[in-house]
């Protein structure tokens, strides 16, 4: 099967054994809508904010995420097929900020897999791909620290992180955002931090 994607430059690429191989896009606001705007639609995505969105109105969103400096959106792919749409910020830009004391090195993610098919379990999945995200986000982007601010009703999302090394920290109220460009509610999460240290051990 021939790979749609391979004739993109990926900014990381890194084969897991046992896994397969993950390659980090950056997202083609247009281009990447339709598989965007499929997984978001979705009930089983609804801590992610965007259910009742039109695929332009996700695309209007991604376009202008694409004209910040702080933050930044990828399609994740692996062995050719879409496999989750990662989000990073600098927390220091974002309302996370005035949740915690943010340190240098700090790096802010917010990760949505892609469903599984029908009928299909997807044993490892989620730990493959953050190996290679966290592997991304730690060692090529260089930073000293991932934090997620996933919402407190996110149970599986929760699960996910802290089974990967993430640390629990404190339970916050994200503050409402309304911007011209942007409207964020309210929003009541976990966060959850993850040191390079911890994840890549010297």
């Amino acid at each position: 099967m021939t790979d749609p994607y391979a004739d993109r430059p990926a900014l990381h690429e890194q084969t897991v054994d046992g896994f397969g191989t993950v390659r980090v896009l950056p997202l083609d606001a247009k281009g990447d809508a339709e598989v965007v705007h499929g997984w978001v639609s979705q009930e089983r995505a609804a801590f992610w904010g965007m259910n009742g969105l039109t695929r332009d109105d996700v695309a209007d969103i991604y376009a202008h995420l694409d004209t910040l400096d702080t933050h930044h959106a990828y399609l994740v792919v692996k062995d050719g097929e879409p496999a989750a749409l990662l989000q990073t910020y600098e927390p220091e830009a974002d309302r996370v900020s005035e949740c915690y004391d943010v340190q240098p090195g700090d790096i802010g993610v917010h990760l949505l897999l892609a469903p599984a098919s029908p009928g299909t379990t997807r044993t490892g999945f989620t730990a493959g791909l953050l190996l290679a995200l966290t592997s991304y986000v730690l060692l090529t982007l260089d930073r000293q620290r991932v934090v997620v601010d996933p919402d407190v009703r996110n149970e599986k999302a929760i699960e996910r992180f802290l089974r990967q090394g993430f640390v629990a920290g404190p339970k916050v109220v994200l503050p409402e955002v309304k911007l011209p460009d942007v409207h964020l509610p309210e929003k009541h999460a976990q966060l959850a931090f993850l040191p390079r240290a911890v994840a890549f051990p010297a």
